[in-house]
């Protein structure tokens, strides 16, 4: 794994979390208490035995710049390769703002071209997944492919008039590919993942954005797979992944990881997810406190009453204070006698006293960061 390399493009698909997303990419959204989403990604990729990795920003990228800092968690700290950082600049041909997956990559390509490694497996980021990257090369070296894409068979990754979807033959071989269908007529979902040879990559890049294309699927996977000049194989992603592509997947997909079978299987403890440090002192629970089914992180202090939710660090919740199927991100408040249900508060969000914030099942309410209610 020493001869792979790992690109994560951050660049799109941010608009529909709203406020959420305001003030940080998707790749930067806080997950299951500690977490943030691009941690798996770079977790999946370490694990392989990757250590060189690409981090493509277009906006909103501060937070992930702050959170991934040096790369030093990862282990991508060194005097060669490691983590590197990929943030937009302006130039007479790149105006900063990148027309697709394509462009992104046609305006890094120094970034590939020094690289040493012969293969690169490139990446989206609004997937929650942990995926095996070494075993998934392995099976594009044994078929010969010109690219393998990950896939999952899991029913809850379809959407209606979104989402990736191809059909594989005996063989594995991809014979047909949607983008974005009302309907799919395709049996399983691509993952937005793929594996190539980084020479091809640069070169099919180059090709592709010199005839106007810039969207890798529409115009490079699809071009390559019905015309047959590209031997475009699967590989099935058999755990369990989440589209974070709304409030209501990213709601649902942390109340799943709740679940202690659920996060035991997606946390493979020979393979440990690692994210930024942040030193605190643990949980401390005041007498009088009422926590049930809950994560709860280092650094907070509970008085009232928590049920079926998550706490990231350092949230506070005030004596009287109940709070029942929510998200409260980091440094977050709720004071006493306040009441939340079905809500997600962003980081440094407060609630005042006495509040009642009731949000319906399946749209919960977005308070912002900062936001004082």
């Amino acid at each position: 794994m020493k001869d792979v390399m790992g690109v994560i493009y951050t660049g799109e698909k941010d608009d529909f979390l709203r406020d959420l997303t305001k003030v940080r990419a998707i790749a930067a959204m806080p997950v299951c208490g500690r977490y943030r989403v691009i941690d798996f990604l770079v977790s999946s990729m370490v694990n392989s035995g990757m250590r060189n990795v690409g981090v493509i920003m277009q906006k909103n990228y501060q937070s992930l710049m702050d959170h991934l800092g040096s790369g030093r968690e990862w282990d991508l700290h060194g005097k060669r390769n490691g983590l590197v950082m990929l943030p937009p600049f302006m130039t007479r041909d790149n105006v900063g703002v990148y027309s697709g997956f394509l462009d992104a990559v046609r305006s890094n390509l120094h970034y590939l071209r020094r690289s040493k490694e012969r293969y690169v497996i490139v990446t989206d980021t609004h997937i929650l997944y942990s995926a095996k990257y070494d075993e998934m090369l392995a099976t594009h070296i044994e078929k010969g492919a010109d690219i393998t894409l990950l896939y999952t068979r899991d029913g809850n990754m379809r959407r209606n008039g979104a989402g990736r979807y191809i059909d594989v033959d005996e063989t594995g071989r991809v014979t047909g590919l949607e983008v974005d269908p009302t309907i799919s007529r395709m049996p399983y979902t691509y993952m937005e993942c793929m594996c190539v040879r980084r020479e091809l990559l640069i070169d099919l890049v180059d090709r592709a954005v010199s005839r106007g294309q810039y969207h890798l699927t529409r115009d490079l996977l699809m071009n390559g797979i019905y015309e047959g000049t590209l031997r475009v194989y699967g590989y099935e992603y058999t755990g369990k992944a989440w589209f974070i592509d709304s409030v209501q997947a990213y709601f649902e997909a942390s109340m799943e990881l709740m679940d202690a079978e659920t996060r035991r299987n997606f946390f493979d403890a020979d393979r440990p997810v690692l994210t930024k440090l942040r030193d605190e002192m643990p949980s401390r629970y005041v007498s009088g406190a009422n926590v049930k089914n809950c994560l709860v992180a280092d650094g907070c202090i509970i008085e009232g009453t928590v049920e079926n939710s998550i706490l990231f660090r350092g949230v506070h919740i005030e004596k009287g204070a109940v709070v029942k199927n929510s998200i409260i991100m980091q440094d977050g408040c709720v004071q006493k006698d306040a009441e939340i249900d079905h809500c997600i508060l962003d980081k440094q969000a407060i609630i005042r006293e006495e509040t009642r914030l009731i949000g319906p099942r399946n749209y919960p309410i977005v308070v912002a960061k900062d936001l004082i209610v």
